[in-house]
């Protein structure tokens, strides 16, 4: 046996990402059949360490997996008790009043949570029904059998040094084999990013559009929180240069979640989105709640806006992509979390079933149907149109036309039918002469922060003496196209501050990646316009440690 020959070990389902839609899969695949070999691989250090979500939950995923989730003591602690809905000028607001929305806007019934500790919540219940959970494993390749097809994933590789070579500790990880392999890793993961290209899944669909979503905690005064409030902006500071907003969750032990998200399928490139949210805090209706309060953790991710006309194929020889792998957010109700778990179990009923039959590492049709044509699909379809109507005629225009449109789809029927998303949102960035530089003030460290002071309240690390998992397909780009052409925007678009341009003893360009700063948002892997940049996971354990996000 060679120094570097890997061990393999079978399961019957291999589950990437411990995540709502991985945990949920699990957990059902369990509960049909106790004697079913089933592991979790979760490349954070801790099952939650890398989950970030507003989160306003729907349990309806949870009831449909758990039913008896309360007596099982599920951290759903906070029910929603006020929602409110606010247009924002620079300096006043205007509330958008709740009648005139269609009922599934509505939170009643609804919970503020940690989908962090509902994620370690669910590692456990999961445990205790013998899945075998790993943190802390990355999976950094896809493991294909003879005919092509999904076999498993090689996880728990380390020590390569620098530059790519194995180093004197390396160990070269195992590869974990399965009848099925779920892809459960989040918004744009490499291994689902992979499988989409090879199998042609997205043919035929509209382009995946994103957002990208910057969270802080904060403690604030007693005197001003309230518990189950929930508030939504959209308008200031963003006007036209992008579309998106911002959410105000007043959870548990005075903390409140303030949660800013920009569309990715912005123009100009000199557009900021960290300093955007930096900004937004800085409004009075904003300020006066925080001040006198302190932030106590940050974090960023992408989040999947294209919604139902993006889902691509979701099966292919050997596997199944579930939650924000596929893209299962209902943008308007800026929520997913409910429809990963119910993909997950979806997923683990298709995967009993075929097992039951004797099959293995065929394609698990009856899954991609049951999303399409059950509730997830009843949930995405209803409010197809509000994201690409937002982006072709502004705010106002798809406030009206949009909720139009869902008032409409809840009884069967839409006058758009189903409008396109058009361009991805890297070819939607214009070039650096079309647009005006925006001035950005400068964060006054009260409200506002600088990025890598932030960075340092997501807890991320990685071990430095491993190769960059931000991987450039031509190393050339981001100086010769990148900087002259669009003005360099990595150093903006990252909320975590990994790129910048320097310049050399020359006064030359030079692109500099700060991998260590990386928030596995995946921002750059999508909005680069160069489609340059490749995100790929580092070693297992590495990234952020978020506390309760």
């Amino acid at each position: 046996m060679s120094e570097h020959t890997r061990e393999a070990m079978e399961y019957d389902v291999v589950i990437v990402g411990a995540g709502p839609a991985g945990l949920s899969a699990a957990i059902r695949l369990k509960q049909l059949d106790a004697d079913l070999n089933v592991v979790v691989l979760e490349k954070g250090s801790e099952v939650g360490a890398h989950i970030l979500s507003g989160a306003v939950l729907d349990p309806s995923g949870l009831d449909a997996l758990i039913p008896d989730w309360k007596q099982k003591g599920a951290p759903l602690n906070v029910p929603v008790t006020e929602d409110r809905f606010y247009l924002l000028g620079e300096a006043g607001k205007i509330r958008i009043p709740n009648w005139p929305m269609p009922p599934l806007m509505n939170n009643h019934g609804n919970y503020i949570v940690s989908m962090g500790n509902v994620c370690r919540w669910m590692a456990e219940q999961a445990e205790e029904l013998g899945v075998e959970v790993f943190p802390g494993m990355s999976c950094s390749e896809i493991v294909y059998g003879d005919n092509g097809e999904v076999k498993g994933v090689v996880a728990g590789e380390f020590g390569r040094q620098s530059d790519g070579t194995p180093g004197p500790g390396y160990e070269p990880g195992m590869e974990l084999l399965g009848k099925y392999v779920f892809l459960s890793e989040g918004v744009r993961g490499n291994l689902a990013k992979e499988v989409i290209e090879k199998f042609d899944l997205s043919k035929g669909k509209e382009p995946q559009k994103f957002g990208l979503g910057m969270k802080e905690i904060w403690e604030i005064d007693p005197e001003k929180h309230k518990a189950g409030s929930v508030t939504h902006t959209m308008g200031w500071p963003l006007g036209s240069n992008a579309g998106g907003g911002s959410f105000i969750y007043h959870l548990d032990n005075n903390q409140v979640y303030v949660g800013f998200v920009v569309h990715l399928n912005y123009e100009n490139p000199h557009l900021y989105p960290y300093m955007e949210f930096q900004r937004f805090k800085h409004h009075p209706m904003v300020a006066e709640l925080l001040k006198g309060g302190k932030r106590v953790a940050y974090g960023a991710r992408a989040i999947s806006e294209g919604g139902y006309q993006s889902m691509p194929k979701m099966v292919a020889p050997g596997v199944a992509l579930l939650g924000c792998s596929v893209g299962m957010v209902n943008v308007p109700r800026i929520k997913g979390n409910h429809n990963a778990m119910l993909s997950g179990k979806a997923a683990a009923e298709a995967a009993y079933a075929a097992i039951q039959d004797g099959r293995a590492s065929d394609e698990l049709s009856a899954y991609e149907t049951d999303v399409r044509e059950g509730a997830i699909g009843a949930d995405l379809k209803k409010v197809r149109n509000v994201k690409p109507l937002w982006s072709k005629y502004g705010l106002t225009a798809s406030l009206t036309l949009g909720g139009f449109d869902m008032w409409t789809n809840s009884i069967g029927f839409s006058l758009f039918g189903t409008i396109g998303h058009g361009k991805t949102d890297a070819a939607a960035t214009g070039e650096a002469k079309n647009f005006k530089p925006i001035d950005y003030p400068r964060p006054d460290g009260k409200l506002s922060f600088d990025r890598l002071t932030n960075v340092s309240f997501s807890a991320t690390n990685h071990e430095e003496s491993q190769p960059p998992h931000l991987k450039l397909k031509d190393p050339s780009i981001p100086v010769a196209i990148n900087l002259p052409k669009y003005g360099g925007p990595s150093a903006r678009y990252c909320p975590a501050g990994v790129y910048e341009f320097i310049k050399d003893e020359n006064g030359d360009d030079q692109f500099v990646i700060n991998f260590q700063n990386c928030v596995h948002c995946k921002t750059c892997d999508i909005k680069d316009p160069s489609q340059n940049i490749n995100w790929t996971v580092p070693q297992g354990g590495d990234g952020p440690n978020y506390p309760n996000m």
